[in-house]
Formats: C-alpha cells, sequence, structure tokens
C-alpha cells in the first residue's frame, strides 16, 4: 500500500481524499495556499505545506510547487482531486518522471481523452455509442461541410476541440447560418483556447445528461458501478445528481455499462472515471470522458457500497480491484444537492465568514463539507462550500429526506443556493423524474 500521500487540492474533496487515507493507513500531506492555513483537511493532515499566495495560479496550479512539496515530504504518491490539475496530462508526467506515483491515468491516457476529437475516435474504434457528427475536424471547404451537416441532421450544434465547461460551442438550425457559426466558433476557439480545431455533432433537442461510473486496475480488470443522472444543470454546471437515473432498464445499464468497461481496457484505463453521455429516446451518444473522480461520486458510493476514493489508491498501489462484477449490486436511490456559498437570486458568488453552522443528519443522511462554524469562505475558489447526498430504499424516500435535511441546514453569515435546492425538490417534474438539461434554466425563465 501506498505510505504517504500529498493531496493536491483543497474544500471537500481534499477532506475526502484525507478520510480514504487515514482509513487504509496511508499518511498524509496537506498542501495549501496562503489562504487555506484554516482547511479542515490541513488541521487534521499528518504534514502541511504552504504552497503559493491565494490565486489558484500561483497555488494550486502550480507543478513545480506541488513536486517539491512531495519531495520535502518524502510522500511516494499525489492525489489531484478534481478540477485544477487533476486532468492536466502535463502534470501527471511530470509526477511520474519524479518519482512519484500519480493517483489517475497515464497522461497518455489523459492526452487521448482529453482532446474530444481524439476522444470520440478511440470510443467509436471501442463500440461506445457516439453523437452522429463530421468524425473529426471540420475544414474551410464549405460545400463538404453543407454535406456533412446535412448527413448528420439539423439542428448541429459546432463545438470547439479544447473546449469546455459550456464555452465554445454554437447551435445551427439551418444551412443559411451554417458559415458564419463555424467562423464565429473557430475565432471564439482560438481566443479562448488557443487551438481554433472545431468539429460538428447532431445537436439533441431534449436530452438528459447520463454518466457511467467505472474503475479499471492494472491487471486488466475493469468495471462500472452503474449510471447517475445530472440532468439538472444551470450554464453547464451540474446542481442535483442521483443515482440510478430513473427510467434506466438492468438491461440497458449493463448494455452500455459493458462497453464503457470493455472501452476502459482497450485504451488501457487505470483508476476511477467517468463516461459523459448525453440520453434521448432510448440511446446513449458519448460526449467526453472524466479522466478523475466527480464531484457527484458519493451517490454511486451510497447505491453500491463500494468507496471510490479508496479504490483509487489501491489501483495507484499497483492491487487489484477489491470487487468484481458480478459483485455490485444497486441497491437504493440516492441524491446529491451541491451547496453553493452563492446568493440564491442572481447566482453572485457569497464568501465570507460562516457566523454559524449547522449541518443536517438522521438516517440516510451524509454531508460532505469542509465548513465549519468560524470558517470563512475565501473568495478565490470555487463556490461550493459542502454536499449533501441523502439515501432511501426507493427514491421517494432520498427526495423526502432530501427536503428534510435541507429545511434542517442553517449556514449563516453567508448566502447559499438551498432555496434553489428547495425549489428543484419541491418541483413536481423532478419528483416524477427523467427531466432534460435544459429543464432547470427554463424553470428559471433563464432559456431562450
Amino acid at each position: 500500500m501506498l505510505e504517504k500521500v500529498v493531496i493536491a487540492n483543497r474544500g471537500e474533496i481534499a477532506l475526502r481524499i484525507l478520510r480514504a487515507c487515514k482509513e487504509l493507513g496511508i499518511k498524509t500531506v496537506a498542501v495549501h495556499s496562503s489562504a487555506d492555513r484554516e482547511l479542515k483537511h490541513v488541521l487534521l493532515a499528518d504534514q502541511t505545506v504552504c504552497i503559493g499566495p491565494a490565486p489558484s495560479a500561483k497555488s494550486y496550479l502550480n507543478i513545480p510547487a506541488i513536486i517539491a512539496a512531495a519531495e520535502v515530504t518524502g510522500a511516494d504518491a499525489i492525489h489531484p482531486g478534481y478540477g485544477f490539475l487533476s486532468e492536466n496530462a502535463d502534470f501527471a508526467e511530470q509526477v511520474e518522471r519524479s518519482g512519484f506515483t500519480f493517483i489517475g491515468p497515464t497522461a497518455e491516457v489523459i492526452r487521448l481523452m482529453g482532446d474530444k476529437v481524439s476522444a470520440i475516435n478511440a470510443m467509436k474504434k471501442a463500440g461506445v455509442p457516439c453523437v452522429p457528427g463530421s468524425n473529426g475536424p471540420v475544414g474551410s471547404d464549405m460545400k463538404k461541410n453543407k454535406e456533412i451537416a446535412k448527413r448528420i441532421g439539423y439542428p448541429v450544434i459546432i463545438k470547439a476541440s479544447g473546449g469546455g465547461g459550456g464555452r465554445g460551442m454554437r447551435v445551427v438550425r439551418n444551412e443559411t447560418a451554417l458559415e458564419e457559426s463555424i467562423a464565429m466558433t473557430k475565432a471564439e476557439a482560438k481566443a479562448a483556447f488557443n487551438n481554433d480545431m472545431v468539429y460538428m455533432e447532431k445537436y439533441l433537442e431534449n436530452p438528459r445528461h447520463i454518466e457511467i461510473q467505472v474503475l479499471a486496475d492494472t491487471h486488466g480488470n475493469a468495471i462500472y458501478l452503474a449510471e447517475r443522472d445530472c440532468s439538472m444543470q444551470r450554464r453547464h454546471q451540474k446542481v442535483v445528481e442521483e443515482a440510478p437515473a430513473p427510467g434506466i432498464t438492468e438491461e440497458l445499464r449493463r448494455d452500455i455499462g459493458t462497453r464503457c468497461a470493455k472501452a476502459c481496457i482497450e485504451i488501457g484505463y487505470r483508476g476511477a472515471g467517468t463516461f459523459e453521455f448525453l440520453y434521448e429516446n432510448g440511446e446513449f451518444y458519448f460526449i467526453e470522458m472524466n479522466t478523475r473522480i466527480q464531484v457527484e461520486h458519493p451517490v454511486t458510493e451510497m447505491i453500491t457500497g463500494v468507496d471510490l476514493v479508496k479504490e483509487q489508491l489501491r489501483i495507484a498501489a499497483g492491487l487489484p480491484l477489491s470487487i468484481k462484477q458480478e459483485n455490485i449490486k444497486v441497491r437504493g436511490h440516492a441524491l446529491e444537492c451541491r451547496i453553493n456559498a452563492e446568493d440564491p437570486q442572481n447566482f453572485l458568488p457569497s464568501p465570507g465568514k460562516v457566523t454559524h453552522l449547522h449541518s443536517p443528519g438522521g438516517l440516510g443522511v451524509r454531508w460532505d463539507s469542509h465548513v465549519y462554524g468560524g470558517y470563512t469562505v475565501p473568495p478565490h475558489y470555487d463556490s461550493m462550500i459542502a454536499k449533501l447526498i441523502t439515501y432511501g430504499d426507493t427514491r421517494e424516500v432520498a427526495i423526502r429526506r432530501m427536503q428534510n435535511a435541507l429545511s434542517e441546514t442553517i449556514i449563516e453569515g453567508i448566502k447559499t443556493n438551498i432555496p434553489l435546492h428547495e425549489l428543484i425538490l419541491n418541483d413536481e417534474n423532478f419528483q416524477q423524474g427523467g427531466t432534460n438539461i435544459h429543464y432547470l434554466e427554463k424553470k428559471l425563465g433563464m432559456h431562450d
């Protein structure tokens, strides 16, 4: 087993990694910015190293500082969490080159899956269903581009190959708008990502966002751990997630899950990962793979009983998976609400001191948070301060427990988006299950 792990992250995921390390008897090193001295996991870690000032570019994204921290503390591995450097192939490469274990896939696989075009090609080859598209970058031959769009069928979407987070994409509903849309997306992609490569895909009008969690070891084993529904989104950011996805049959799950596990073996994947799909009219369409642990991993843990972070650590230590596919049983239902320090009306961040905090409890309630009474939420990072997860034998029970837990939660001194979660949980269509990715924005009057 690994002996000492550097946790190259902050907030609730850093605390989550620390807990898993402690359970496995692994010593921990918390690296932190000067603004994060009072973080919960920093106070609990075996060793701490300040890696720079508050801005992430000078601390959590500072590769030499993180590697130096691993060197001075005598660590043997680095866990990147999610966000920051978790999907940075150069970071993974430098970690391994410096003689440490990167807790995640190889740099090669991160690169392959990080570029949308190469990822889609790899998935097609592995038999994972993809959105019909241009099968590669769109060139400057407009006659050819119009033929491609016709073959795919309007509406189509033009996407930047290096894009993400909802940037660098444009929907085209007819041929007349095609040329201008391609030119505009290229210019936008060049400015935002310094890469003007764009590709074309079918635009699905009302899809759901469904993703498959996978684990793969270095011994040729790969398994899938059911699916999550993350369709409740605002500006391409997930707000509420659940597992399993309403309306997905065991047969559908087995078919798509088996393909994802097979794809892991084909691309030489190791660690925890997630295949993200758009799902419409009974069909799955691959959009991207996240080569890291995800924010919403707890809902999968609740319904399968598998500790995904502990599995990540075991895999990184070179051990085989501790579970086999036939032992994975989906039981009950779980929901997760992302609690953000933000104004529930205009969604502007609301950093500041938490003067009073009462976290919810009870059977089937899980509170993943680094925040405590007296803690000051800094203005420099993502606004998520907690994840509230509930579990029940049925979806109805999980929803009822979430409603209770939200009403019990008291966070004073800053504003939070708890009122938004209460609005969603009380929504009739959400309660029925299966709402699409545009639903929340339409409800909030944000959708054109």
